[in-house]
């Protein structure tokens, strides 16, 4: 047996357990809209052709040319051989994690920082050091990031707009990371999933943009929020061509590639950003609507969320542990979230998840409250 196994957890799963009907679920990170039908027809359409057998590994030409054609508005200019589909952004992570890490090495993540990072860090036999961002906002402590790194630290992940915090991270701080990568000889993985769902100025910001950044970043997306297509498994990766080479091998030797009737609908979906603007909007109204009424829970302090569809709330001022108030919320007001203790320095906090209706972002307020008044 894998004896690495015994150190990685299990991330949420306990809390993202599918409970009764009467509950209210803020813990799910997937949109609950549907994929547009034109994205599903589109996988037909391939289907009805006969695109079923083996295809180009690291995705079709036309496709990597739509990502590195869509990535172009984020400012990241790769060349089409530079990108590489996977089935899903979790497997381009580990992709990155594999072709630039060696057993021994640390990793910096800003936390609370999304589990599986951890998990899959320590699956490789490295170190991952977590460093607390600011309580207040969730932005970065550049002192913190500085001076926790060694001579061991070899990369550091950021994920702005950020899950679990709902931080996107300024033009300014995402330049000032990328000076420190400069400055310590440090790859960036750069997890951007999120980057068209911003509720900020400035939105999503590469470090591809700033002195240094273009040749150290591998930049990770994928489909799976944007577009609400969470079980098609999609992503993509990219980055400069000596990192990509190797990534092309390891995909050759684990994933092959992703459905071949798929790529069309994935190519597809970038002509279908009217959907992915009106998604963004109604999310823009439930985050208004979810922290409006967070602002009036008794003990309960939340910033407000500036990207994706999470909002980390600091519970500890009523009293309860982040756990028991996540077991407490689902056993007496039936409402489920995941607690912030899951991750290192998510302690004291949970994470709520507003990708549902505004009639259940509603009555899940409206349960926490009479819950918490009544204690």
């Amino acid at each position: 047996m894998n004896e690495r196994l015994g150190e990685v957890g299990t991330g949420f799963a306990k809390f993202l357990t599918p409970p009764s009907p009467d509950v209210i679920r803020f813990t799910v990170g997937q949109p609950d809209f549907p994929t547009p039908a034109s994205i599903v027809q589109a996988a037909k359409d391939a289907l009805d052709r006969g695109e079923t057998a083996y295809t180009r590994p690291q995705g079709s030409i036309e496709l990597c040319k739509g990502v590195a054609t869509h990535l172009e508005q984020y400012g990241i200019v790769r060349g089409h051989d530079d990108v590489l589909i996977t089935p899903g952004c979790k497997q381009a992570l580990f992709y990155a994690m594999l072709t630039l890490l060696n057993p021994g090495d640390e990793v910096i993540l800003l936390s609370p920082a999304w589990p599986s990072y951890d998990g899959m860090l320590r699956l490789l036999g490295v170190s991952p050091i977590h460093v607390p961002v600011y309580k207040h906002n969730y932005h970065p402590d550049f002192e913190a990031v500085d001076s926790a790194i060694s001579e061991k630290t070899t990369a550091i992940i950021l994920n702005s707009p950020n899950n679990p915090t709902g931080a996107v991270y300024t033009p300014a701080e995402i330049e000032r990371l990328t000076a420190l990568a400069v400055k310590h000889d440090l790859w960036i993985i750069d997890d951007m999933i999120y980057a068209n769902l911003t509720w900020t100025e400035d939105g999503y910001t590469s470090p591809t943009l700033f002195d240094g950044g273009n040749e150290r970043t591998i930049s990770i997306g994928g489909w799976s929020k944007g577009w609400s297509m969470t079980g098609w498994r999609l992503g993509w990766i990219t980055g400069p061509s000596e990192v990509m080479n190797n990534v092309k091998t390891i995909n050759a030797s684990s994933a092959t590639h992703v459905p071949t009737f798929l790529m069309p609908a994935a190519l597809h979906a970038f002509d279908s950003m009217e959907n992915v603007e009106q998604m963004k909007q109604e999310f823009a109204r439930r985050r208004s609507l979810i922290h409006k009424g967070f602002q009036t829970l008794p003990g309960v302090e939340v910033p407000e969320p500036e990207g994706a569809f999470y909002m980390f709330c600091d519970v500890r001022g009523t009293g309860m542990t982040d756990t028991e108030f996540a077991l407490r919320a689902m056993d007496e007001a039936k409402v489920q979230c995941i607690p912030g203790s899951l991750m290192p320095g998510g302690e004291g906090f949970i994470r709520i998840s507003y990708a549902t209706s505004e009639d259940n972002i509603k009555e899940g307020v409206r349960r926490l409250k009479q819950w918490l008044e009544q204690l």
